[in-house]
């Protein structure tokens, strides 16, 4: 597979987002599985692999360093920090203290089996700690050989700025797919300018862009999409005609619409990098044949006459989970 790059780091131009082999999207995967499936992932090609202190909470971090110790030296580990794991209450509480990040990213030094973390996020911006602060604590972590490059996660514009002035960051992981565009307006520009890499969580929308959802999917008590507006059935109904226009398109190139929709984030930018997750081999594999989809401008100019006929209908998040972003 291609290589992109992520600051000085090397990495596939599809990863795999790992948060749904232990969470969010029901019960974990069992753990061989789940191991089974990174290898295969890196057998083709996979070389960036994301967890985060979160998910789970923990137990995706530890799954990742058993999976990946034996193949360390040739894989990228990005992982995050920003909650207080565990928390009293159970809830997620952000926490971003200086002295909070430093012993987290100790903790997840140890449940990695690594001894760098080769990209670092933090998790959702904590509106206590100043940016300035939290960019501080990764450029010692960074200097100390702990971290090698600093990212954020659904920051907005001036936050990235004032971080990038204390410690340059290599990359914004925020959700970005033909389903959710909005990071075209401010955020693009913004990386563009600054030399940040961009790395798009739910690449498919949740699932939706596969086109195996409709208004009759139903989604347990643990799947995360059962609290998400724009996985109402009214929205799952109204929204058909976005995968209707993708599967057009997929049909006339001899992909899926899971490929089309990875393929037009790759074509977007050359410092774009997926990460789209899945818990089955026939997915992943799916998915990584995005990256031999090509798409001439043209094609992406279609595409973009069809979207721009189309209004998506529900938000993205509920709105006490929205309030977290672009802060």
């Amino acid at each position: 597979m291609d290589k992109r790059r992520i600051g000085k780091l090397d990495v596939s131009a599809i990863g795999l987002g790992c948060m749904g082999l232990s969470h969010g999207y029901g019960p974990a995967t069992e753990t061989s599985e789940a191991i089974k499936l990174i290898h295969a992932a890196h057998d083709r090609g996979v070389t960036f692999f994301d967890t985060a202190q979160v998910y789970g909470p923990f137990t995706n971090e530890e799954l990742l360093g058993e999976a990946l110790a034996p193949i360390r030296d040739s894989v990228v580990i990005a992982t995050k920090f920003g909650f207080e794991l565990p928390s009293q209450d159970g809830g997620q509480h952000l926490n971003s203290r200086p002295d909070y990040v430093r012993a987290s990213v100790e903790a997840s030094l140890v449940r990695l089996r690594t001894d760098v973390i080769d990209l670092l996020y933090q998790h959702r911006v904590d509106p206590d700690v100043p940016i300035e602060d939290v960019a501080g604590v990764v450029k010692d972590l960074i200097a100390e050989g702990k971290v090698k490059e600093f990212g954020l996660s659904e920051a907005g514009a001036q936050t990235i700025r004032r971080a990038h002035a204390v410690q340059p960051v290599a990359a914004l992981q925020s959700e970005y797919s033909l389903f959710w565009r909005e990071p075209e307006t401010e955020i693009i520009p913004t990386l563009e300018e600054l030399g940040i890499s961009f790395v798009p969580f739910s690449p498919l929308g949740k699932g939706f862009l596969t086109g195996k959802i409709d208004e009759t999917a139903t989604f347990g008590a643990g799947d995360f999409r059962s609290i998400v507006p724009r996985f109402a059935p009214e929205a799952l109904k109204a929204n058909q005609s976005l995968v209707a226009a993708i599967t057009s398109i997929a049909d006339a190139k001899g992909a899926t619409p899971a490929q089309i929709a990875l393929a037009w984030l790759l074509a977007r930018k050359p410092w774009i990098v997926p990460i789209p997750g899945t818990t089955k081999l026939h997915r992943l594999e799916e998915n990584l044949g995005a990256a031999s989809v090509i798409l001439s401008a043209q094609d992406l100019t279609d595409i973009s006459a069809s979207l721009s006929q189309i209004e998506i209908v529900g938000d993205r998040y509920p709105a006490h989970l929205q309030a977290r972003v672009g802060k």
